[in-house]
Parts: structure tokens; C-alpha cells; sequence
């Protein structure tokens, strides 16, 4: 069997999502999904720049043709780069499990377990942050997250802080002591305001805060975790395992964020799932994105088994419903084991002209000076 083509398609929905399909002389297609919202045609470019040093190819290889793509150029595949390589590199697997006729996950080990736990997205002020958690966990989820709140495009972060605090105390209140809890500070915090946000919430039990600081400086990342005894969370804008490197070597986090879309699939995945095992680390997968990146997550987790909780905004079927007619199985706060074979989904082309891309939006958040925070 042999690659005969790789392209990829950009489809909006309630956002905009960037999918690949490589093709082979055996009639087997696989799909991916690249992570970097907002840069999905640079994507599809450094697709097309990869698909040079694949046509021809088995696609079984897939290490083989993941050192190829991240190493055959004189700069390594960073950023787009690893979301194009990533979105590749599910596809391979996709072929592969096909091709053996199973599901993906007996390709990563077998199951270790059963159903997969999953989180949402609620947001609102206050009261309605309690409300919707309430009805969140009457629906089955055993979890619920949130932001670090803004007033629109304003931030600022003491009064993100402190209002941060009143929103995990009235969420608490809400839903009692078992309804795990996480909040999402999106690296907006320096280490200071973050410190201050984690000590306040010390008292509330929470299962994770993420993304306290912004990721390039592991270091501050340190100062934080000297700091605090919240389960701090981190890694989803991080691409390959040297990036990694910092947070499991330095014990830095609790949780590991990483992005299968982002960090280079499964073949990459696999083995910073390992070596955070190995650190007593968990892996909580992030997947704010679409239907591949779903079944891609669940596949992994499914099999690993420091696997703790899956991020799932959106459950599966809620929409690109035409697109991927197929797609994994979820009831009351879980994903459910697929049958079918590769990632359990199927995609129907013919539906994609319902489906243009959405125009471009930069989202924007500033401080009352002026100053651009960071999204």
C-alpha cells in the first residue's frame, strides 16, 4: 500500500476547522485535524509542503514518516508545522487501523477502560455559571469549566482574580463537594496575579487549574507551582515532547494538556503520555475543535492508562452533522468505545460546499490602558 495523495479542506461550522485526508493506491483514506484555530490556511500550506516527501510512501510507517516531516527540512516543524504534521500523522494512523480492520485504539495497546470521562465548557456571570453547572451534572457530567472571566474585550487582571474566586465559590456551592471543578486562566496571569488566584481557590478543591502563565517561560510556571497546592494543568500550545520537556522533568504540572492536533498526533502523543507516566503525571487531553480531533482524543484515551479527564465542549453529533454523518459515541458526560474500524468516524465529502469557511476574527482582549492582554 502506497500514499497517492494528501490534501487538505478548510469547513466552518461554529468555527472554523482545518481537515487533511491522505489517500492510498489501496482505496483506504485516512483523516486528520490540524489544532491551531485561527491558522487553518497557513495550515493547509505547510500540508501541501509536507505531502512532497510522502506520495509513494507506505503508509504503515508511521514513525517513520513522522521523523521525515518534523525532520526533512532544515527547520523542524514547529507551530503550523506540527498542526500540519499532527493532522498527517492521525490520518496515517487512520489508514493504518483500517487497513487492519480495527478500531484505533487495539493499534495503542487495547482498551484500559470502559467510557472516558469528559468535561464541558459553561460561561456567563456568576449565577448563571451556578445554574448551568447544576444542570450540567443533572445530565450526567461529572465535571464542569470555565473561564477566568472578562467584561468583553476588558481585562484586568485583579479584577479577573477576585472575580474568578466568587465564580468558583458559587459553582462549588452549586453543585457540592463530588462535581469536580477547573478553570481555565488561558496564560493571562503573571505569576504574581496567578499566585493570588491559586492560594484563593486552595480552599475550594479544585481538580485543575489551567494555563495559570503564558507557556514559552517555564520558569514561571516553577514560581507558581512553589507557590500553591492547586493542580495546575499546562501543555496545549506546546508542539513535540522537547517542548514538554520542562514541565514533566521539573514536575511543573499535575496535568498534561497536551493537543493531539498540535503536539504531532498519535505517534507523538504516545510518548509524552509515557514519559509523564513515569512522573506521576495525568494526561487530560485538550480538544476545543472538531470531530476528528474528538475521535482522536477518545482513541488515546481510551487506551493510556494516566489518562484522567477529556475536554469536550463540543459532544459529538452537535454539529459538522452532514460532513461526518459518523461520528464517536457519547451519553451523559462520557465518550463511548467505538466499533468501528480506525477512528470511528466517517466523512461524506459531498456535503462540504454546506460548509464554507467562516471569514477571519482576531480575537482581542486589552486592559483598561489600552495594552493588548493576551487571548
Amino acid at each position: 500500500m502506497k500514499i497517492t495523495k494528501v490534501r487538505s479542506f478548510v469547513a466552518g461550522d461554529i468555527r472554523n476547522f482545518l481537515f487533511v485526508v491522505v489517500e492510498t493506491d489501496a482505496g483506504i483514506l485516512g483523516i486528520g485535524e490540524g489544532g491551531i484555530s485561527g491558522r487553518e490556511v497557513a495550515t493547509a500550506g505547510f500540508v501541501h509542503e509536507l505531502s512532497h516527501s510522502l506520495i509513494g510512501q507506505d503508509p504503515m510507517r508511521s514513525e517513520h514518516l513522522w521523523q521525515t516531516m518534523f525532520r526533512g527540512g532544515f527547520f523542524p516543524a514547529k507551530g503550523v508545522g506540527a498542526a500540519a504534521l499532527s493532522a498527517i500523522d492521525i490520518a496515517l494512523w487512520d489508514i493504518k487501523a483500517k487497513a487492519l480492520g480495527v478500531p484505533l485504539y487495539q493499534l495503542l495497546g487495547g482498551l484500559v477502560r470502559d467510557r472516558v470521562v469528559c468535561y464541558p465548557h459553561i460561561a456567563g456571570d456568576t449565577e448563571t455559571l451556578a445554574s448551568k453547572a447544576r444542570q450540567k451534572v443533572a445530565e450526567g457530567w461529572r465535571f464542569v469549566r470555565f473561564d477566568l472571566p472578562s467584561e468583553g474585550e476588558l481585562f484586568e487582571p485583579t479584577v479577573a482574580v477576585r472575580r474568578g474566586i466568587e465564580d468558583v465559590q458559587a459553582v462549588r456551592e452549586a453543585v457540592g463537594p463530588d462535581t469536580e471543578i477547573i478553570i481555565d486562566v488561558h496564560t493571562r496571569l503573571d505569576p504574581s496575579d496567578a499566585i493570588t488566584l491559586c492560594r484563593g481557590l486552595e480552599r475550594f478543591r479544585m481538580f485543575f487549574v489551567e494555563d495559570p502563565v503564558r507557556c514559552e517561560d517555564a520558569d514561571a510556571l516553577a514560581r507558581v507551582r512553589r507557590a500553591t497546592s492547586v493542580p495546575l494543568a499546562m501543555g496545549e500550545q506546546h508542539a513535540t515532547k522537547w517542548e514538554f520537556r520542562p514541565l514533566i522533568e521539573g514536575k511543573l504540572i499535575d496535568f498534561a494538556r497536551m493537543d493531539l492536533c498540535i503536539i504531532g498526533g498519535f505517534t507523538e502523543a504516545l510518548k509524552v503520555a509515557g514519559w509523564c507516566e513515569t512522573h506521576y503525571i495525568r494526561c487530560a487531553p485538550h480538544n476545543p475543535i472538531g470531530p476528528v480531533s474528538t475521535a482522536a482524543c477518545l482513541q488515546l484515551d481510551l487506551a493510556t492508562s494516566n489518562f484522567a479527564v477529556q475536554e469536550l465542549p463540543f459532544p459529538p453529533g452537535t454539529f459538522l452533522k452532514e460532513l461526518f454523518p459518523v461520528q464517536v459515541p457519547f451519553e451523559a458526560g462520557h465518550l463511548l468505545a467505538p466499533t468501528l474500524p480506525g477512528l470511528g468516524i466517517e466523512l461524506d465529502e459531498t456535503a462540504l460546499d454546506r460548509y464554507p469557511p467562516l471569514p477571519h476574527r482576531e480575537s482581542r482582549l486589552y486592559r483598561a490602558d489600552g495594552t493588548f492582554a493576551n487571548w
